[in-house]
Formats: C-alpha cells, sequence, structure tokens
C-alpha cells in the first residue's frame, strides 16, 4: 500500500513540474531533418525545438494531425514528413481574404507533391468540421488569439469543435506565450500573450483532461511585459507546451 502511495505522489509531482521528455523518434528526427523545409524555417529549430515538441505530442508514422492556424506552416510540412503516406495533417485556417494578393502560403505546401498527406481546411477557425477525428490537434503561439475583442469568437465554441474532432483519447496540444500568474485577458491582445492557468481552466472545462506539461521551451529570464514581436525577447518567449487529453 505505501508503495502505490509512493507511486502516486512521484506521478504528480511529475506532472505538477513538467513530463519527462523522451528522446525524439527515429520518425521526428527525419521529418525536422527533411530537406525540403525552406532555411528560413531551419534556421528557427534551435529557438523552436520542433523535434521535442512533435514527441512530446506524440506525432507518430500513421498519425492524424490537425494544425490550428499553420501560419507559414513551419509545423505542417514536419508533420507531413513525420506521419507519413499512412497519415493524414489538416491545416485549419481562415479562408484568404478577397483583397489578397497571393495565396496563403499553405495552400503552396499543400500542392507541393512531396507533402502530399496535407489537406487545407478553410472552413473558418470558428466553424470548422474536419472530414475525420484526429489523434492530435495541435496549435503554436495562437490560442491567446481566439480571446481578442477583434475575432469576435466564442471561444467555449471553438473549443467544443477542437473536442469533437479529436479521437477518444486523442491530445489537444497547445505551446503558447506566457503571460505572468494571474494576467487577466486582454481582449485588446497588446502582448499576444496568455496567463498557462486560464488555458488549463478554460479546456478542462470544455471536458478535456490535463495530462501534463513539456517544459523546453520555458524562459526564466523573460520577465513576461513586453510584446512578443519586441526585438528584445522576440523568439526567446517564456514559452508553455501543455498537453490535453480526450477521454476515452
Amino acid at each position: 500500500m505505501r508503495s502505490k502511495l509512493l507511486l502516486a505522489a512521484a506521478a504528480a509531482v511529475l506532472l505538477s513540474a513538467g513530463m519527462a521528455e523522451a528522446a525524439p523518434s527515429p520518425a521526428v528526427v527525419a521529418a525536422v531533418a527533411d530537406k525540403g523545409r525552406p532555411e528560413a524555417d531551419t534556421k528557427r529549430d534551435a529557438d523552436r525545438k520542433p523535434a521535442e515538441m512533435l514527441e512530446f505530442a506524440g506525432v507518430k508514422p500513421g498519425s492524424k494531425v490537425a494544425d490550428f492556424i499553420p501560419g507559414g506552416g513551419y509545423f505542417t510540412r514536419i508533420f507531413a514528413k513525420a506521419v507519413g503516406p499512412k497519415g493524414k495533417v489538416y491545416a485549419v485556417t481562415n479562408p484568404a481574404p478577397a483583397t489578397a494578393t497571393t495565396p496563403p502560403a499553405i495552400l503552396g505546401i499543400a500542392a507541393d507533391p512531396q507533402y502530399g498527406n496535407i489537406a487545407v481546411v478553410q472552413t473558418g477557425i470558428a466553424a470548422f468540421a474536419l472530414p475525420e477525428q484526429v489523434d492530435v490537434f495541435w496549435t503554436a503561439q495562437n490560442y491567446h488569439d481566439l480571446f481578442a475583442r477583434a475575432r469576435n469568437i466564442d471561444i467555449s465554441k471553438v473549443d467544443k469543435l477542437i473536442y469533437d474532432a479529436i479521437k477518444p483519447g486523442g491530445v489537444f496540444i497547445v505551446l503558447d506565450h506566457a503571460a505572468a500568474p494571474g494576467t487577466p485577458i486582454d481582449p485588446d491582445d497588446k502582448l499576444h500573450r496568455i496567463d498557462p492557468a486560464h488555458v488549463k481552466k478554460q479546456l478542462e472545462s470544455s471536458g478535456f483532461k490535463y495530462e501534463g506539461e513539456s517544459t523546453v521551451l520555458r524562459n526564466p529570464a523573460d520577465d513576461h511585459t513586453k510584446t512578443v514581436f519586441d526585438p528584445a525577447i522576440r523568439g526567446k518567449t517564456d514559452q508553455f507546451i501543455y498537453k490535453f487529453r480526450k477521454p476515452k
């Protein structure tokens, strides 16, 4: 009985302090080393640590992954190579604005034959539906944006869409810029940060079970007072990576 209690206590400490980091699998290492990735992306690898991120998320050959608000496709390309031909990557984004003079970068990536397992879902981040449920739903440096007044999004409805898009037992990974503890949500999104505790509370209220955190992008030197675009901190912000699981 005593040994069981000690194991339970150890598990609780592990979750509260951050999950143990497993070495990236060969498939993940090969995906990051993909020669098709642009130099602008690979130059960011030292700061973004994509191999550690994919391993933490549990991305592997055959996985179905949703990349929510993929931006320039930094992670989308890596996901595509990591899941391989038997896997699938859904890039969930808003439709291009009518005033756009060039198509979104993600469309060009999906049209590239070497990334033929990418499908772009352009029905909008607040009203999307995937063709199938996924093993991993992923968002990087974007969850805080959902609370911005300018987006006029019902965050609970978006969380429900995300929940429904994940297979029972699948995970939702939230990587974002940390705000100082106790910082309220800023509807004007001046700093582009969010208190990790708020994310945890929000998603647990949506039915997800918090499973743990990767701390590889934590930076105690970040005082959390600067916008993430400030040259003094850009690319070096204190970032949290939370894993939430959809119950089976």
